[in-house]
This record gives C-alpha cells, sequence and structure tokens, in this order.
C-alpha cells in the first residue's frame, strides 16, 4: 500500500484528521460522515401544498445537503392537492403506498389535455421543472405515500389557481 506523508503544517491543499486520515481541505468536517434521519426526525416546517403534508428528510437544514431535498408526502384519501410546480428543480417520486395520481395539462396535441398518470406502490414519477401538477388520492381508506427526491437542497413548491402555464414564471 503506497502511503503519502505529509508534514504536520504542510499546505498542500490537504489536512490532517485528528484520526491521522489526509482529506482535501475543501471538505468540511459536516460533509465527511454518513447521517441517519429517523421517521421521528421528519420536518415539517416545510413549504406545504393545501391537501398533502410534506416532510423533509434530507436537506440543507437536516443534514447540510449542499444540491439534495429529499423527503415524504401524505395524501389522505379521496383528496386532491392544489396545483403547483418545483420551479427549476427536478423532482423524482417513488410511489411507497396507495394508488396516487398525478395530474398534469398534456400541451402536445391540438389542444391541452388535462392528463391522468395513475400509479401504484413501487412505480416512479418524474415531474420536469416548472410543469403544474397536482396529486390525487383516489382512494377513499387509504392514504398514498411517496418519497420526493429533488434536485434542489430546498423544497421549492408554487402553488397555482390551474394547471395552465399562466402564472409560471422561468428564474
Amino acid at each position: 500500500m503506497n502511503v503519502l506523508h505529509v508534514p504536520a503544517g504542510s499546505s498542500d491543499g490537504l489536512v490532517r484528521t485528528p484520526s491521522g486520515v489526509l482529506l482535501p481541505a475543501d471538505i468540511d468536517p459536516f460533509h465527511r460522515r454518513l447521517h441517519r434521519v429517523a421517521p421521528d426526525g421528519l420536518v415539517s416546517q416545510t413549504t406545504q401544498t393545501p391537501g398533502m403534508k410534506r416532510l423533509e428528510a434530507i436537506s440543507g437544514k437536516t443534514v447540510g445537503a449542499r444540491s439534495l431535498w429529499m423527503g415524504q408526502t401524505h395524501v389522505p384519501g379521496d383528496t386532491k392537492s392544489a396545483n403547483h410546480h418545483h420551479g427549476a428543480s427536478e423532482t423524482a417520486i417513488f410511489v411507497v403506498s396507495g394508488t396516487p395520481v398525478f395530474v398534469f395539462l398534456d400541451l402536445e396535441g391540438e389542444e391541452p389535455v388535462e392528463t391522468a398518470v395513475r400509479t401504484g406502490p413501487g412505480d416512479y414519477i418524474f415531474v420536469p421543472p416548472y410543469v403544474p401538477h397536482r396529486e390525487e388520492n383516489p382512494d377513499p381508506e387509504t392514504e398514498a405515500v411517496v418519497v420526493i427526491a429533488r434536485t434542489t437542497q430546498e423544497a421549492i413548491v408554487v402553488n397555482l389557481d390551474g394547471l395552465d402555464w399562466s402564472q409560471v414564471e422561468l428564474s
């Protein structure tokens, strides 16, 4: 095994941790270890949309994430969320339980058509930046639970009056 010897006080862009490991100097102590967030550690003080509850798990606030947000969304039975989009963030959704429906306005035909994407446990959904949409849970008995990951460090949510793009402002 090759071993790099860096004398104490050397300024070659490396720092030695108390345990003797050499690391690049720009990696701060908070980003040198894994972070566990247990279910009781989820944060509800995040941007909300009427008809659903978002819980933040991985973010700048919770674990010091720099460019990722991840959490859960719960939609009670027989409920529709308000229309919204997630700004410049790409959003990936994994369906944990229930049969949520994701509704958006399909603009590819001659006329805009409200389109419902029906899902079940194990399905994934990709929501591109700025696309107006809403979540629905048609099952009156079962709460829909999904895990969400976003390409922004915070949960960007812009609530809208409708699914059309008239209120969408690109930033």
